[in-house]
């Protein structure tokens, strides 16, 4: 109220609040969002205390649910809007003020470290953990326990969401819990572990990717995790050890204090090729923001610099066009369609529904319909036309 210029007679009007709000949000460097401002974790008095939060992301696995695309792309360089989904999570991560990261990679996944190098332009201190032989998900963080020495945050690489982690923590805390799994309610289920929770939300019994019998609902595991720096005193070393079918059993067993916090907001696990397509879906329909890269054009079109567009070009949104692509004369881009950076479409193409990544080739007259196209790939549909295919570089 006191940043009100009540001298001047004003009595708080909407102007002058969302005014004062702003100045507020600024000077806290905080997020505002549904008409509630969430403060950075590691902000004010948390800093303090001298409390840092860092986070491990979970990208070393194999990626076998998405073959043939991740036997030379790990998955969280699959591209949603033209943008790795790792871009995603370290953007979250700068948000609410968690600036220190460290990334598990497996034998395949250079190509992360070589794109994000130390993590300067995301606002993120990037450390690597390079696991010769995957050590599975906690196996993977007792690797670097001496990483961790406070409470800590453990995300997947492959994973998209906007959760409000800000307020998992407050959650965390006011449990005063040793460990809290971040649950979602979600239509399918049966590819995720199941979470049963007493009323208080501290966690009676998990079940890892439940068959039909063992179906009780539908509140799943996002693998979102805060954690205890002392839980690295239940994962032995150099040996593969995975929460969901190990850890968490014996935690409960335990009796250790585990809770489920239900998130709100979007979260999406690209853990098949259904899921990865959803989520780019759902960032071209709006249901979860995002920055999209390019100038807005018409409704839900966004088309990057340097893209040259030929005559009589037909484009019908949502879709995504990248940077420094040629899309031939007379071709017909249509909705739910996304073109890497450096893509070149022929002359009298039809593309509807597609991925296309960077630097992939779609010739003359080619009808494409619901399908990925790899990096570099070289499409030719003669003619036939071409539906719902993973089409790869030779």
């Amino acid at each position: 109220r006191g940043s009100f210029p009540e001298s001047n007679g004003c009595k708080g009007c909407f102007i002058c609040l969302k005014s004062a709000i702003g100045r507020l949000k600024h000077s806290l460097h905080a997020e505002l969002k549904d008409n509630h401002i969430f403060l950075p974790i590691n902000s004010g008095e948390e800093k303090k205390k001298g409390q840092n939060m860092r986070a491990m992301i979970m990208s070393a696995g194999r990626g076998t649910r998405v073959r043939p695309l991740s036997h030379d792309v790990p998955k969280p360089m699959f591209t949603i809007a033209n943008k790795p989904v790792l871009h995603y999570t370290l953007k979250l991560l700068e948000r609410h003020g968690i600036n220190e990261a460290m990334i598990n990679l497996g034998p395949h996944s250079a190509k992360i470290e070589k794109y994000f190098k130390n993590g300067s332009g995301y606002g993120v201190d990037i450390s690597y953990s390079r696991e010769k032989s995957l050590l599975g998900t906690a196996g993977a963080i007792k690797k670097v326990e001496d990483y961790f020495k406070d409470t800590f945050i453990v995300m997947s690489g492959d994973g998209l969401t906007d959760i409000d982690l800000t307020g998992a923590l407050r959650f965390h805390r006011s449990k005063k819990a040793f460990a809290t799994i971040v649950l979602k309610r979600v239509d399918s289920r049966f590819e995720y572990g199941i979470a049963l929770m007493e009323r208080d939300k501290r966690i009676k019994s998990f079940l890892e990717k439940p068959s039909w019998s063992d179906v009780l609902n539908n509140t799943v595991n996002t693998g979102i995790y805060i954690l205890e720096p002392e839980i690295m005193n239940y994962i032995p070393k150099r040996k593969y050890y995975d929460f969901g079918t190990r850890l968490w059993g014996e935690l409960l067993n335990k009796r250790k204090r585990v809770f489920g916090y239900e998130m709100e907001g979007y979260w999406c696990d690209i853990g098949n090729l259904d899921e990865y397509r959803r989520a780019q879906l759902d960032v071209l329909s709006g249901k979860i923001k995002v920055d999209i890269e390019g100038k807005k054009k018409g409704r839900n079109i966004w088309i990057s610099s340097n893209t040259k567009l030929g005559k009589g070009v037909r484009i019908k949104g949502p879709c995504i066009i990248g940077r420094n692509c040629i899309i031939g004369k007379n071709s017909e881009i249509a909705a739910n369609t996304v073109i890497g950076d450096g893509g070149i479409i022929g002359e009298n193409v039809s593309i509807s529904g597609c991925i296309i990544w960077q630097d992939a080739r779609i010739k003359t007259g080619t009808v494409i319909r619901n399908s990925i196209v790899g990096n570099k790939a070289s499409v030719s549909g003669g003619d036939c036309i071409i539906e719902e295919s993973i089409i790869q570089k030779k």
